[in-house]
């Protein structure tokens, strides 16, 4: 069942009714092809779980501090974390303050549970963070094609389980690219070149979960 939204559903910025056709194209390839079958179901909503509180990104980056050699290590994580925060405060706020929009109503059972947000679908924080983080952690790193890899499941899972319209997704997805590379070139890794001291209590994979609490997930 829908959760109860906790804003007005008076949007500033109104969806364009013909997205709706697009929605409902992908929703019905999902039922077709992917949803109610064990493997799949298993997949997705297992990703959509790992994608909440971004803490599969916040754990991607510790895991990339501890394979990566180089004197901009500790300041990798620490960058991920901080833009990580900072990218969920303005998408989880301002930007979904400004499209208020319903989610999908699903109210049969689930194959397996899941979280139930209710803030605003538009756009899918799963796919904004998901697209952000991976263009955040691929410099220099050169397993950077199984971030975007990881992302395009987080994202698409998010319509597979019915919390977010396609739309949601795709918009999500794009914010975050956009936002991910304005992120790389505010905080770049470039011109570190001192060595690295120990990771900072809370910077370093240790940290990951109390990191993740300070982001929000939608």
């Amino acid at each position: 069942m829908t959760a109860t939204p906790r804003w007005s559903p008076r949007a500033s910025v109104p969806i364009p009714r013909g997205v709706d056709r697009f929605d409902r194209l992908v929703d019905r390839w999902f039922d077709a092809h992917m949803r109610g079958r064990a493997g799949p179901d298993r997949l997705m909503y297992t990703a959509s779980a790992v994608g909440d509180h971004g803490l599969v990104w916040l754990a991607l980056a510790g895991l990339q501090t501890g394979r990566l050699s180089g004197p901009s290590t500790t300041h990798r994580f620490a960058r991920t974390a901080a833009a990580l925060g900072v990218e969920s405060a303005l998408v989880n706020g301002p930007v979904k303050w400004m499209f208020r929009r319903s989610r999908p109503v699903h109210d049969g059972p689930r194959p397996l549970r899941l979280r139930q947000p209710r803030t605003s679908s538009f756009p899918s924080g799963h796919a904004t963070a998901a697209f952000f983080a991976a263009a955040v952690l691929r410099d220099g790193d050169p397993l950077w094609p199984l971030y975007y890899v990881v992302a395009v499941i987080v994202a698409s899972s998010r319509v597979h389980v019915r919390i977010h319209h396609a739309s949601d997704v795709f918009g999500g997805a794009l914010i975050g690219a956009v936002l991910g590379e304005v992120a790389r070139r505010v905080v770049s890794l470039a011109g570190v070149t001192a060595r690295p001291d120990p990771v900072p209590a809370g910077t370093g994979p240790a940290g990951i979960l109390s990191s993740a609490r300070s982001l929000q997930d939608t």
